[in-house]
């Protein structure tokens, strides 16, 4: 065996040990990468994205808005939900939780993507006269979506806030099956982004 092989070898053997001894603090920063958002700002309005199956997303936004940051939200909802549109299923468990009707806005809409949901509420948002808007949306999914929407309206001021993922957490997703689906998922559609795919 070649000097230089051992080398190698011996370089690889450390790089896989450091890999094993620090995999917790690795794959917490990879999961804290997908993370970007800040404190809620006092808004035009706040929009909640679609996607949230489990409520964080529409209670967090009714949460800024009754804490006084915005005085409406508008609730993105997609169709799909077996002939349901999200923002119409979404209000009615807010209520139920105890938050007024009169604090949401539907918005109906056909988007599939971050990006064409970007799309339609930006018009929407400009036919409601927003110039600042508290951009509501999972914790894993704020890096993204803060990303696209600016892009999609450089001359909105974008407040990315994250509400808590009912699988997800920056510093133990790999301990869990579900949270694992949702790393691997968004990491995949960020590249994907990054690709311009």
């Amino acid at each position: 065996m070649s000097r230089k092989f051992r080398i190698w070898l011996l370089a690889l053997a450390g790089l896989l040990a450091a890999a094993i001894v620090f995999h917790g603090p690795i794959l917490a920063a990879m999961g804290g990468y997908l993370v970007k958002a800040g404190p809620p700002q006092k808004a035009d309005i706040a929009l909640v994205l679609a996607g949230d199956s489990f409520g964080n997303r529409i209670l967090k936004a009714a949460e800024l808005v009754e804490d006084g940051y915005a005085p409406k939200v508008l609730v993105s909802g997609p169709a799909g939900l077996y002939g349901y549109y999200e923002c119409d299923l979404a209000i009615p468990f807010a209520v139920q939780h105890g938050y007024p009707e009169s604090y949401f806005l539907h918005f109906r809409h056909s988007a599939r993507s971050t990006k064409q949901e970007a799309d339609e509420s930006v018009g929407e948002l400009r036919r409601l006269g927003a110039k600042s808007v508290l951009l509501v949306t999972s914790d894993y999914h704020t890096r993204r979506a803060g990303r696209i929407f600016r892009a999609a309206a450089p001359d909105i001021t974008w407040y990315v806030v994250a509400a808590p993922d009912h699988d997800f957490t920056p510093d133990g997703w790999w301990r869990s099956r579900d949270a694992r689906k949702v790393f691997v998922i968004e990491w995949m559609k960020t590249v994907t982004e990054w690709l311009g795919m």
